[in-house]
């Protein structure tokens, strides 16, 4: 294989030559919503419109594509959360060939099917494990025992050079270099090759990553000073949800002069529905992370010119529900509650009477009858209408004879329930 050592301008450049007429160059839009909320003027890079619904065949196919034909014969094997997958599963079909893509367990179904459909006879889908780096050892083995070339899906030069050429789409869109270009984070892939493109062309350009609060890997190897291995991370961003960020990307990200952020899985929530409600975006979890962080832990002096880059659309539609209910809890609109309550008949009405109050409304309720005890124990939730009123409910909650136990938020029968 013919690769190259490292990342710079001229090797993100060459990589735009090749993947130009096989990925979309995809739309640069101007949003109103997010422009009102930070005083500024916010773009959105629409990722999600790309030919496989994010960024990641970018970074595939300009690994892929400089293959020779002995290790094209030998096929490719790579580990995905979803969206490389199908990037590889693409570039595959299009240079004819053949490759296995590992998925973890938490992969969404519409993924998987998606991976199958563009990679056609070319690609068999493998499910392992439950995290990326389960599927990730289970490739790099496929690979030793059988001769076939392991596809990163961030950490290579081929893979982020491919993946900077996000950054040089949208000066080229724009015209002009914007003032702040915000990139969600995973392993690094994207956040590194922008990095690298832009200290050498564009280094006035402020950037900044996101990462999802529950899967901060580059922030933990910036402070460790190398890749370290997160002990726990939260699946729900399953396209960024990575443990140990790359040693190709990490020095790129830590020579590139980019700032490093975070925001909540519950926020990520809230920004996927405002972005379908508001802007007709349906973005997966990954793919709102840049803007959900706008204005929060990302600050926009006004009048900048910002670019958040939508990373990918890949979502499954049965995954709203789950959403919604995160999005709620996060703005302090959904409480949970175990109530013991007097098994006589009144306890419930006095329930709805004395604490329930007029705009609060109950969106479950599982009740248990003991009949060999003065009271049932009831999981009641609740919804309100503004997070003001917790403070009135959790007042009458005390002041009434009910024996009241509050589910608070990161207990196991929380995380049970959501």
């Amino acid at each position: 294989m013919r690769g190259i050592e490292t990342v710079s301008a001229r090797t993100v450049e060459e990589a735009a030559k090749r993947l130009a007429g096989v990925v979309t160059r995809t739309p640069l839009e101007p949003n109103e919503r997010l422009s009102a909320r930070v005083d500024a003027r916010v773009w959105l890079k629409r990722e999600d419109l790309q030919t496989v619904r994010s960024y990641k065949i970018r970074g595939a196919y300009n690994f892929i594509v400089q293959l020779d034909a002995e290790h094209r014969e030998r096929g490719v094997v790579c580990a995905s959360a979803g969206n490389h997958a199908q990037g590889v599963a693409y570039a595959c079909r299009r240079l004819g060939a053949n490759g296995r893509v590992y998925v973890p367990g938490t992969t969404p179904r519409q993924k998987r099917e998606r991976i199958a459909t563009l990679g056609g006879s070319h690609i068999e889908v493998i499910v392992v494990g439950e995290t990326y780096e389960d599927a990730f050892t289970a490739a790099k083995q496929d690979a030793e025992s059988t001769g076939a070339t392991l596809v990163p899906a961030f950490d290579a030069p081929e893979t982020v050079a491919g993946q900077g050429t996000v950054a040089m789409e949208v000066v080229a869109q724009l015209g002009f270099i914007p003032d702040v270009m915000v990139v969600p984070v995973g392993g690094g892939g994207l956040l590194a090759g922008i990095a690298a493109w832009a200290a050498e062309r564009a280094p006035e350009m402020r950037i900044v990553g996101v990462e999802p609060a529950g899967a901060t890997c580059m922030a933990a190897a910036l402070a460790a000073g190398e890749p370290v291995r997160l002990e726990s991370v939260d699946t729900f961003v399953d396209g960024a949800a990575v443990a140990q960020a790359g040693a190709v990307t990490y020095p790129l990200v830590r020579d590139g002069g980019v700032e490093l952020t975070d925001v909540t899985e519950g926020a990520i929530c809230t920004e996927m529905l405002a972005m379908y409600q508001s802007d007709g975006v349906i973005a997966e979890p990954a793919g709102a992370l840049a803007t959900a962080a706008l204005g929060t832990t990302v600050k926009i002096d006004p009048g900048q010119i910002v670019v958040c880059v939508v990373s990918g659309g890949n979502n499954d539609v049965s995954r709203y529900g789950e959403v919604l209910e995160r999005s709620l809890i996060h703005e302090g609109l959904k409480h949970y509650f175990l109530v013991g309550f007097p098994q006589e008949p009144g306890a419930l009405r006095r329930f709805l009477d004395e604490v329930l109050g007029p705009d609060d409304d109950i969106t479950r309720f599982e009740y248990v009858k003991r009949n060999s005890r003065e009271t049932g124990p009831a999981l009641i939730g609740v919804e309100l209408a503004r997070p003001g009123d917790l403070e009135g409910l959790l007042h009458r909650l005390e002041a009434s004879p009910l024996q009241v136990e509050r589910v608070e938020p990161g207990s196991p029968l929380f995380h049970f329930l959501v």
